[in-house]
């Protein structure tokens, strides 16, 4: 059997519904809550484990950080059959309607981005899918989590975003990120655009559920030390991503 370059993912792998995370660490976290969860394949930043929700195979396979290896790994996955793309995610505070610990699910994003303009041109919004949006709401609220539902940023370079004032075009990004703020965004991340662009050229579904990992203009939220991350928090987005999708499953089980 052939197996694709980056995700050495093949025919028959992958069903339907697919659960990307950014970190391959991830995967095995989240296919803990499937059934019968397998490790099937690693490969770069792309490790995939699967399992089984509601009866339907699911995969989860990591995308690795940003939008090129994030477009990558849904170009394979689609072709191996994959039609729904849940991200499961972390993101930063841009609001203070987003505490630590807060669930943020995206109804749109900045395009702060360039992977996305490979597929659609920059006048194309980075929207996710309406249905897989209202699943996410529906299980944030059921799970009890405190949750913000808005626009994202989508930047390309994490340290340009907690220290811009140290780059050559500084004042640029320090006034685009006051303008995203005062339109409203909510959190930023680094691959909501192209989830959302990839899957609108390829003719799939694709949301994104986030868990912020800092309070909105926390001095600590500089410290890029592996212990100031609360790695404890990721349960709540894992926990929101699959319930959301299992909502999704038994309600196209029951319209078909």
């Amino acid at each position: 059997m052939n197996k694709f370059m980056h995700t050495n993912l093949g025919e028959g792998d992958t069903g339907r519904y697919a659960i990307v995370p950014g970190s391959p660490e991830r995967t095995a976290r989240i296919a803990a809550f499937l059934e019968n969860p397998e490790k099937i394949a690693q490969n770069r930043e792309h490790t995939t484990w699967r399992g089984f929700l509601e009866g339907e195979l699911v995969t989860v396979t990591s995308t690795g950080m940003g939008g090129p290896s994030t477009a990558i790994c849904m170009e394979e996955l689609v072709q191996c059959g994959v039609d729904t793309f849940i991200r499961i995610g972390t993101a930063a505070s841009t609001s203070h309607k987003v505490a630590l610990g807060d669930i943020v699910i995206p109804n749109g994003t900045v395009r702060m981005e360039g992977t996305g303009l490979h597929y659609l041109p920059m006048e194309f919004p980075a929207v996710p899918d309406a249905l897989l949006v209202e699943m996410l709401v529906q299980a944030a609220n059921q799970l009890g989590y405190p949750s913000a539902v808005g626009i994202s940023i989508t930047k390309d370079s994490y340290y340009t975003e907690i220290n811009p004032e140290t780059k050559p075009i500084g004042y640029e990004l320090v006034k685009k990120w006051k303008a995203y703020e005062k339109g409203g965004a909510v959190a930023t991340s680094m691959e909501e655009a192209t989830l959302f662009l990839v899957a609108a050229s390829l003719g799939v579904r694709a949301a994104s559920v986030l868990v912020s990992a800092t309070n909105y203009k926390d001095e600590t939220s500089s410290d890029t030390s592996s212990s100031a991350y609360p790695a404890d928090t990721e349960v709540r987005a894992i926990k929101t991503g699959v319930e959301g999708l299992r909502r999704l499953i038994l309600q196209e089980r029951k319209n078909s």
